[in-house]
C-alpha cells in the first residue's frame, strides 16, 4: 500500500480463528467508508489461519501483515503492535471472529466528525453464532433513557460516563464495535491494561474515556460472535478475570474521589454477589474474598445492601443500583 495518510486503521488480531477470518475480513472490505488500511495480525496460530491472511496480503487495502512466532498470550499486546503500526486517524480493532454491517465505518467516521472532542464513538452490537446466524442475546440493553437521545446517538463528558456506566460494567462489551481516535490512545500515560489477560480492554475504555468525550450510537450495526472458547467465558468459569475486575474498581476509586459512599458501597456488594455465585472451588472463593477485602476495604454488609437496593429501588427510586445509575 502506497504510504499516504489515510483517514483509519482497521486493525484485525487473530488467534486460532480460522473458522471465522474469512468472513470478518471480507465485512471489512465490504465497507461503504473506503479511506482506511488494513493490519492484519497473527499471534502464532495453530489453525489454519496463515494459509487465510496470506491470501489477503496483496489485497491494495492491507498495509502489513505481521506474524508471530510465539504466542503473547495478551490479546491486549497485539492491540498495541497493531496501533504502533498504523497510520490513520482513527483506530477501528475489527476482532477476528466479528463481523460488521456494511455502514458501520460509515456511520462511526461521520458520528466522530462532528464530534472532535470525542475520544471513541460505540455501536450496537447484534449477537451471532457460531455459524453466523443472529441470536436473541442483547448485551445493549438499551432503555427508553437511552433511546431518547436525539438521533440516536448518546454524547457524554468522560468522567461521567466512567462514573455512572464503566464503574459498574464494561459496557464497551465488544472492541470491535468501537471506533477510537488515535491522538486520544496517544495521550494515556498508564499503559498497564496491556498486561492483562481478561479485563484490559474494561480499563483500556476507561483510560480513553479520560481522554475526552464518549459517544454511543444506538443503532446495531456491529456484529459480536458468542462462542464456547472466548476469554470472557474462560474467565468467568475460573474466576481469575475477578482478580483484574478488583483492580480496575480500585483504579475509578483513586482517579474519581467523589465517585460517592452509597455507590462504592453497592458497586463492593456486587463483587460479593459475583465470587458467591462462581462455579468455583470453596478455596478460590475465599481467596477472592480476602482479595476483594483487602484491595476495596470492602465489608460482608455491602452485599446486603447491594441486594436490598436491587430488591426494593421499584419502591424507593432514590435507591442506588447499577442500572438505575447508567446514563
Amino acid at each position: 500500500m502506497e504510504n499516504h495518510s489515510v483517514e483509519v486503521s482497521i486493525i484485525i488480531p487473530n488467534y486460532n480463528y480460522a473458522r471465522f477470518l474469512q468472513q470478518r475480513i471480507e465485512s471489512v472490505l465490504a465497507q461503504t467508508y473506503t479511506d482506511y488500511e488494513i493490519i492484519l495480525l497473527d499471534d502464532a496460530s495453530t489453525d489454519d489461519s496463515v494459509s487465510i491472511l496470506n491470501h489477503y496480503k496483496t489485497n491494495s487495502r492491507v498495509a502489513h501483515l505481521e506474524i508471530n512466532s510465539v504466542n503473547t498470550g495478551s490479546p491486549f499486546a497485539q492491540w498495541q503492535k497493531g496501533i504502533s503500526l498504523s497510520r490513520g486517524k482513527y483506530i477501528w480493532i475489527a476482532e477476528s471472529d466479528d463481523a460488521a454491517e456494511s455502514s458501520f465505518l460509515e456511520k462511526a467516521v461521520s458520528v466522530l466528525n462532528q464530534y472532535p472532542r470525542a475520544a471513541f464513538c460505540f455501536l450496537g452490537s447484534h449477537c451471532i453464532d457460531e455459524k453466523g446466524n443472529q441470536l436473541s442475546t442483547d448485551f445493549d440493553r438499551w432503555t427508553l433513557k437511552q433511546l431518547r437521545h436525539p438521533h440516536n446517538i448518546g454524547v457524554f463528558d468522560g468522567e461521567d460516563y466512567i462514573k455512572y456506566n464503566l464503574y459498574w460494567r464494561n459496557y464497551i462489551y465488544n472492541a470491535s464495535g468501537v471506533v477510537f481516535r488515535k491522538k486520544s490512545f496517544e495521550q494515556i500515560k498508564d499503559l498497564s491494561y496491556f498486561s492483562m489477560c481478561y479485563s484490559g480492554d474494561w480499563l483500556f475504555w476507561i483510560e480513553m474515556a479520560r481522554q475526552g468525550m464518549v459517544l454511543e450510537v444506538y443503532e446495531k450495526m456491529n456484529k459480536f460472535r458468542l462462542h464456547g472458547v472466548s476469554t470472557t467465558k474462560k474467565a468467568q468459569k475460573t474466576g481469575e478475570g475477578v482478580y483484574e475486575d478488583i483492580y480496575i474498581i480500585n483504579k475509578i476509586e483513586q482517579l474519581l474521589p467523589n465517585i460517592g459512599k452509597q455507590r462504592k458501597i453497592v458497586r463492593h456488594g456486587s463483587f460479593y454477589k459475583e465470587i458467591k455465585r462462581l462455579k468455583v472451588s470453596t478455596e478460590t472463593k475465599e481467596e477472592l474474598l480476602l482479595h476483594l477485602v483487602s484491595s476495596l476495604k470492602a465489608n460482608y454488609s455491602d452485599y446486603y445492601i447491594e441486594r436490598f437496593n436491587k430488591n426494593f429501588s421499584w419502591l424507593m427510586p432514590w435507591l442506588v443500583t447499577r442500572d438505575r445509575d447508567r446514563l
